[in-house]
């Protein structure tokens, strides 16, 4: 089984000063090599992301726990738009269903709370693996 195969993976991100951010989040493949998933323009990975696409996968659980024997791999990422978000888009419906709906609302009623609503799922992230 592949990484996008897995339910969710931990996506460990990097601050400018080379602070490791561990985050888990959904995984879709999208073809030889390269796995996917959306996330917000305004989320702390997509602001990591914009200034270095060094990343390193792991296969986890909902919590970040990364499962036994596993082992973290090197990967280079890139934020899209346009044509490549919408085929993220259709993937993760189709593997995730009725858990879009409900993060979604979750990710609404958090950002009325926090005073901070960001945009859900505006962008997506495109992971290359090594060969």
């Amino acid at each position: 089984m592949g990484l996008g195969d897995e339910k969710y993976i931990l996506l460990t991100t990097f601050k400018r000063d080379g602070t490791a951010v561990p985050t888990p989040v959904w995984s879709v493949p999208l073809g030889d090599r390269e796995i996917g998933f959306w996330t917000s323009s305004g989320s702390g990975k997509a602001k990591r992301l914009a200034h270095t696409d060094r990343v390193i996968v792991q296969p986890c659980d909902a919590r970040g726990n990364v499962n036994d024997g596993s082992e973290p791999v090197d990967a280079t990422a890139r934020l899209v738009e346009g044509d490549e978000l919408e085929a993220i888009r259709v993937k993760v419906n189709d593997k995730y269903g009725f858990m879009t709906k409900i993060t979604k609302v979750l990710g609404t009623i958090g950002g009325i709370v926090k005073r901070n609503r960001i945009p859900y799922g505006d962008r997506g992230v495109v992971i290359t693996l090594p060969e």
